[in-house]
């Protein structure tokens, strides 16, 4: 809904018809019973439970004309929570969530953004003007209750920066740092709460991108972007510094992309920090990738992988020789499943060798290299080298050229066990991309095992998702891509006693209000039989290919993520965002 609309209504009962949340009938209710007892319209919906709380909320923003803010999704700015006192938060009932320091405009957050008595108030005490919005007040308590006492700490280390922007902090930290940096120094204190969030949060990566009038602070969760914090601009300096120092780069390069990396370490666990720093056109922005020291490997059933899909695996690696295929879009966690099938095939009898770029896991009893392009260290030549060391198995990061296509295949073909990936969509896209780039198409045949495709998508939260029966609408779009498995899950529900239900999600604490906690992968395993053998020598297209896979048994990666739902692993919008191509 958008709160913010044109168009200008007469009564809240008008917007809740007009966004077909009541009927004409329940309107007119509305309306004769005010006439009547003189109760405003607020009230009887209420009485009434026509819509829930939220509905509520964001129909009298629209009807107010003021914006509907929510704010467990809306990033705050410490230097906003500094302005406004905490005793004055509460007794007021009031968020101060962004602030633009160059207009001095504070952004509040009210249940009722029309009491100006208390935006008057607000605006003598910050000293700034106040932009108010509305929100649900449960949502304004529960803002004040936790960011006052949680965030405490990144909000006086906030403001004690900014007291001290007229120092030359770039400097100011660069001396500290030689002599041991103070735990007490604002700047080193701001990032390390945004690290300690991270790890509490279990964030994969950290951004800090400088904007116009702000610097903000998202984590990648689940593989989805999160905004949390909005730093005043006149700290980025400082804090870019900071980090700078941490992962050793040059401070005073500020002009071309640096990298680097850093250990650092809270009360919960260990992290190794891959740091990388981008010139942009409001300042220098930063990303962080957090790798857990402590992290273990998963399984792959752990991942996702069952049935014929993870047996089609397991018989491709255990062949002494050939080259297993891992594809997929960058962050679609190809790299942990080839880490999981190392995990497998590493034993004391084989010697196993790999190139990565980065190494983001250290295995026990496998010998890692990283790719160093500088110093002449790349995929292709690394995988000359690696042959002169007695390999039974390799793992290449990646395919990214003729050269290193070529050599992997040979490799396979002399009797090693290759492992790689390949940015295509799906399974079958990988045995024309490779014959684009070159490769002979009998050489792909006698040396290609199995193909994997895959994608990761989020897990739905345990303690507050809810199974639903499938709505109409969706039956035949589950029948659809299923086919006869659809008819399989049925019966064996029925067995069970149970009927055909998906998840739905709510939120609650646990998974910060977004339904969503922890992620698992939905697979396709090709296997190369004859008859895809021969339509590869043929050089027939993906779809002919697929169509064969899937005549042989292959399930899709949409099918398999359509049964995870139906199983009330994740949600069809999951789904649907990462296998939709």
């Amino acid at each position: 809904m958008n709160s913010t609309a044109s168009k200008v209504y007469k009564s809240l009962a008008e917007v809740l018809l007009d966004e077909g949340l009541v009927d004409k009938t329940k309107e007119e209710e509305i309306r004769l019973r005010r006439l009547k007892t003189g109760e405003s319209e607020e009230e009887i919906v209420k009485a009434l439970r026509l819509v829930s709380e939220l509905e509520l909320v964001m129909a009298k923003a629209k009807f107010l004309r003021v914006e509907y803010v929510d704010l467990e999704k809306t990033a705050f700015s410490p230097e906003a929570l500094s302005l406004v006192p905490e005793s004055v938060a509460q007794k007021y009932k009031v968020v101060p969530y962004k602030f633009e320091p160059k207009e001095k405009l504070l952004y509040v957050a009210m249940s009722n953004p029309l009491d100006l008595e208390t935006v008057e108030f607000i605006e003598k005490k910050s000293g700034c003007k106040v932009l108010a919005a509305m929100s649900l007040p449960k949502q304004i308590e529960s803002f004040v209750r936790e960011k006052y006492q949680r965030e405490k700490g990144i909000t006086s280390e906030v403001s004690r920066a900014l007291d001290e922007r007229k120092a030359d902090e770039n400097k100011k930290v660069k001396v500290k740092n030689q002599n041991g940096v103070s735990a007490e120094a604002p700047v080193a204190k701001i990032v390390s709460t945004i690290l300690d969030y991270a790890i509490k949060a279990r964030a994969s990566d950290v951004h800090i991108e400088p904007q116009e009038e702000n610097v903000r602070v998202r984590y990648r969760i689940d593989g989805i972007l999160q905004e949390k914090y909005l730093l005043p601009r006149n700290v980025l300096n400082a804090v870019v510094s900071r980090i700078k120092i941490l992962a050793d780069l040059k401070i005073d390069e500020k002009r071309v992309p640096q990298d680097g990396r850093f250990f650092f370490a809270n009360d919960e666990q260990d992290v190794d920090l891959r740091v990388s720093t981008l010139p942009t056109t409001y300042g220098e922005k930063v990303v962080m990738r957090l790798l857990k020291k402590s992290q273990k490997v998963p399984i792959l059933i752990e991942l996702g992988l069952r049935g014929r899909a993870l047996k089609n695996l397991m018989d491709s690696i255990q062949r002494p020789h050939g080259i297993v295929i891992v594809c997929g879009p960058t962050g679609s966690g190809k790299t942990t499943t080839l880490y999981s099938i190392l995990d497998i095939v590493s034993t004391s009898k084989v010697n196993v060798v790999t190139i990565e770029d980065p190494v983001e896991y250290q295995m026990k009893g496998v010998s890692q290299a990283q790719v160093n392009v500088q110093a002449g260290l790349t995929f292709a030549s690394a995988l000359r080298s690696f042959l002169r060391q007695d390999p039974d198995v390799m793992m290449v990061g990646e395919i990214r050229d003729t050269e290193t296509a070529e050599l992997a295949i040979n490799a396979a073909l002399t009797g090693h066990l290759v492992f790689s990936t390949l940015h295509t969509n799906d399974a079958s896209g990988v045995p024309p991309r490779l014959l684009d780039m070159g490769v002979e198409p009998f050489l792909l045949v006698s040396s290609l095992n199995c193909v994997v495709g895959q994608r990761v998508l989020r897990r739905v939260c345990k303690d507050c998702s809810q199974k639903i029966p499938i709505p109409e609408d969706k039956k035949k779009m589950f029948q659809d891509v299923l086919g006869l498995i659809y008819g399989m899950i049925e019966e064996r529900n029925k067995k069970a006693g149970l009927g055909m239900t998906i998840p739905k999600v709510t939120g609650c604490e646990k998974c910060n209000q977004t339904g969503y906690l922890g992620r698992i992968a939905i697979y396709e395993v090709m296997p190369i039989s004859e008859k895809i053998s021969k339509l590869i020598v043929e050089k027939a297209s993906a779809g002919a290919i697929q169509k064969q896979a899937m005549e042989e048994g292959m399930l899709t990666m949409k099918q398999d993520g359509y049964a995870k739902v139906l199983e009330g692993i994740t949600t069809i919008d999951e789904v649907l965002r990462v296998a939709e191509y």
